[in-house]
C-alpha cells in the first residue's frame, strides 16, 4: 500500500459562463406567489455569476466542471477536468483544474502549482470535524501526463499537500478493472465520492468500476470495505455519493442501479430506495433529510430517512440560451454558512449559486451538513 503523508509548499491565480436569463419575480411577504414553475425552488439563482478564467481566449472556455465545496461564503473551491473548445477538444496542458472564488464568483486563486499532479479531479471535500479545514480531492486520473488515480488532502490554502493515497497502476479500462474480482486496498476502480466520520476515519466510494465502500482511518490506513458490482443488495453499478445520519446508517447513491442503498456503519445491508433515476451526490443536512441529486433529471430531491420523497427542484438549461438557475447534468452540491446551494454542472461547463428567498418554506431549503456527536 502506498499512503503518503507530504510536505510540500507554494502559490496561487483564477473561472465561466452558465445559463443566462432573468431571474424569476420575487412575492413579497405574506402574499399570493401566482404563476412559477418551481424551477428554482424556494431559492433565488444568481445570474452570471460563473465567470470566465483569464486565460478563456481564443475560442477556449470551461469545460466539465465536476466539484464544489464551500469553505465559505466568500471561498467556494470548483474542480474541472479541462478547458474545451466548441467543438469539444480538450486543452491541451490546461491550467484550471482547481479554482477558487469569491461570494461573487471571481476567480481568488488557481492551484496552477498541481496541474501535474490532477488530471480529474472529480469531486472536492471539507470535512466538518476538521478544524484546519483542508481540502480534499478524488482524482480520477488520466489525462494527457497519464496521472494516477488517488485520493488527495490539500491544506486549506492549497499550499501543501499533507496525504497522498495513489493508485500504484495507471487508469485501467473498465474491463481491466472489474477483471480483478479481489482489489487491494488501493486498487481503485476509479473512485469517486466521500464521506467523513467524526474519529477522523473516512469512506470512499469506488467507485466507477469496482463497487464498494472502502473505510480508512485518519492516517489513510485501511480499516474494511463492504460491496461488490452487480445489481443485487449490496452490490453496486458506480457509486457516486455518500452520507451518514445521526444512527451511522451509510446511504449511497447506486447511479446505474438507480436506487440508493443504506447500510448500518459495519456495511450489513439495511434496504434500498428504488426507481430514483441517476442519484450522484448525497447530502445528509442538521434535520436529517437526506437529500440527492439526480443527474438525469437535473433535480434536486429531498427524501425523509424512510426513503419518502418529499420535495423537488431543478429542470434542465442551456439549450436556445437557457434561463437563470437551470441545471446541466449536476455532478455535485455544496451548502454554506449562510444557506448558499451551489451544484457543478458537468455538462453545462458551470457553477450555480442559490440563494434562498427571503419568504422561502424552510422545510424546502437544504440545510447545513449534518455533524455527528464525537
Amino acid at each position: 500500500m502506498r499512503v503518503e503523508h507530504m510536505g510540500v509548499a507554494l502559490v496561487l491565480g483564477a473561472l465561466i459562463p452558465g445559463c443566462v436569463a432573468e431571474n424569476q419575480a420575487e412575492s413579497a411577504p405574506g402574499t399570493v406567489r401566482k404563476g412559477g414553475d418551481n424551477r428554482n425552488g424556494e431559492y433565488v439563482a444568481a445570474a452570471n455569476w460563473w465567470k470566465p478564467a483569464p486565460d478563456h481566449t481564443d475560442g477556449w472556455s470551461w469545460g466539465l466542471i465536476s466539484g464544489v465545496v464551500a469553505d465559505n461564503p466568500n471561498r467556494i473551491i470548483v474542480s474541472s477536468r479541462s478547458d474545451r473548445n466548441a467543438a469539444g477538444e480538450e486543452r491541451p496542458n490546461s491550467s484550471n483544474h482547481i479554482v477558487v472564488v469569491d461570494g461573487n464568483g471571481n476567480i481568488t486563486e488557481n492551484w496552477t502549482q498541481w496541474d501535474t499532479l490532477v488530471a480529474f479531479p472529480h469531486q472536492l471535500y471539507i470535512s466538518p470535524y476538521d478544524p484546519e479545514r483542508h481540502i480534499w480531492v478524488v482524482e480520477r486520473g488520466g489525462g494527457e501526463r497519464n496521472v494516477h488515480e488517488q485520493v488527495l488532502k490539500f491544506t486549506n490554502d492549497g499550499q501543501e499537500l499533507v496525504l497522498r493515497l495513489l493508485d500504484p497502476m495507471p487508469r485501467q479500462s473498465e474491463a481491466e478493472a472489474r477483471a480483478n474480482k479481489n482489489p487491494g486496498p488501493l486498487d481503485y476502480g476509479q473512485a469517486s465520492t466521500l464521506a467523513f466520520l467524526p474519529n477522523g476515519d473516512f469512506l470512499l466510494g469506488d467507485g466507477y468500476q469496482n463497487g464498494r465502500i472502502i473505510r480508512y482511518n485518519a492516517e489513510g490506513e485501511f480499516v474494511s470495505e463492504f460491496g461488490s458490482v452487480g445489481t443485487g443488495p449490496s452490490q453496486f453499478d458506480l457509486i457516486h455519493g455518500v452520507g451518514m445520519d445521526r444512527d451511522h446508517r451509510i446511504y449511497v447513491s447506486d447511479r446505474d442501479n438507480n436506487r440508493i442503498q443504506v447500510f448500518t456503519e459495519d456495511g450489513e445491508f439495511i434496504e434500498e430506495w428504488p426507481d430514483i433515476m441517476g442519484p450522484t451526490g448525497i447530502h445528509v443536512d442538521e434535520s436529517e433529510d437526506v437529500w440527492v441529486i439526480s443527474t438525469t433529471l437535473n433535480q434536486v430531491l429531498k427524501y425523509k430517512k424512510n426513503g419518502e420523497l418529499q420535495h423537488s427542484f431543478g429542470a434542465y438549461c442551456c439549450t436556445r440560451g437557457g434561463f437563470v438557475g437551470g441545471l446541466s447534468r449536476p455532478h455535485q452540491m455544496a451548502v454554506d454558512q449562510d444557506g448558499n446551494v451551489y451544484i457543478a454542472n458537468y455538462d453545462g461547463g458551470y457553477v450555480t449559486k442559490f440563494t434562498p428567498r427571503p419568504d422561502a418554506d424552510p422545510s424546502k431549503l437544504i440545510g447545513q451538513p449534518l455533524v455527528l456527536e464525537r
